[in-house]
């Protein structure tokens, strides 16, 4: 499985409870339409130790492998989801291809 993670930025001046509730009813579904993804996981941030969490949420891609990901990422539904983030997000993400390592689970 080839993963591709986002750090999710808040959006100044957007409201933290409907920046979740557009990424989760809104943005997933556009997410849904990318080709090839396998699964596709979303975090929201609820809080941190010292308080308020520093970011939105962290969203996980899964593709069968970097060939998959590499059509998904040329697609216009790939497009059109990244294009989205705006509505509810900053939209410079960090993004990262990563890997699942278990410890417990």
């Amino acid at each position: 499985m080839f993963t591709v993670t986002f750090v999710v930025n808040e959006k100044p001046g957007t409201d933290r409870g409907q920046a979740l509730a557009y990424w989760r009813d809104t943005h997933g579904p556009i997410v849904r339409k990318v080709p090839g993804v396998r699964r596709y996981v979303q975090q929201h941030a609820l809080g941190a130790p010292e308080g308020g969490p520093p970011f939105l949420g962290v969203a996980s891609m899964y593709f069968d492998d970097q060939e998959a990901f590499a059509t998904a990422a040329a697609s216009a539904e790939f497009a059109a989801a990244v294009a989205d983030v705006a509505n509810f997000a900053d939209p410079q993400l960090a993004t990262a291809f990563t890997e699942d390592v278990v410890i417990v689970g």
